[in-house]
């Protein structure tokens, strides 16, 4: 079974954040830019939170704030689950079916070294299964 490093090793290990004081609206220019759904809130190396587009879409968009007066610390989710690079594909797929989120911050050792996403999980499951299948196709046909 694939380890959260080894995704980290073949997507990159990219990290997008952005800090507390920041408006949402920069949040939100700064995930189209990049094309991403969340970014990690970090004070130096020091993860905060993380903010997605979700936090944005309940809480800015449906009660009616500004994006540009709403600062990131208003709506980022504080209480983050994080992974070490140790951990299984589908460790990692139960805690964010558990905890019904789509992004995971990767922690060696206190700091931020990535983050993967449902996608990178359920590319990776699909990928193993592929690889088992052409394994056993293979096997049979001797």
């Amino acid at each position: 079974m694939k380890l959260v490093k080894h995704l980290l090793d073949s997507k990159g290990s990219d990290i997008f954040s952005i800090t507390m004081g920041e408006s949402v609206l920069d949040a939100i220019k700064l995930m189209a830019d990049k094309a991403i759904g969340s970014l990690l809130v970090m004070q130096g190396d020091e993860l905060k939170g993380i903010v997605t587009e979700r936090d944005y879409a309940r809480k800015v968009i449906i009660k009616g704030r500004s994006s540009e007066t709403t600062e990131v610390s208003e709506i980022m989710t504080t209480r983050v689950r994080t992974a070490s690079p140790e951990k299984t594909v589908n460790h990692c797929m139960a805690l964010m079916t558990e905890y019904k989120i789509r992004h995971l911050p990767v922690v060696d050792e206190g700091a931020v070294v990535g983050v993967i996403s449902i996608g990178d999980l359920v590319e990776a499951i699909i990928k193993d299964q592929q690889e088992e299948i052409e394994h056993l196709e293979h096997y049979i046909s001797g």
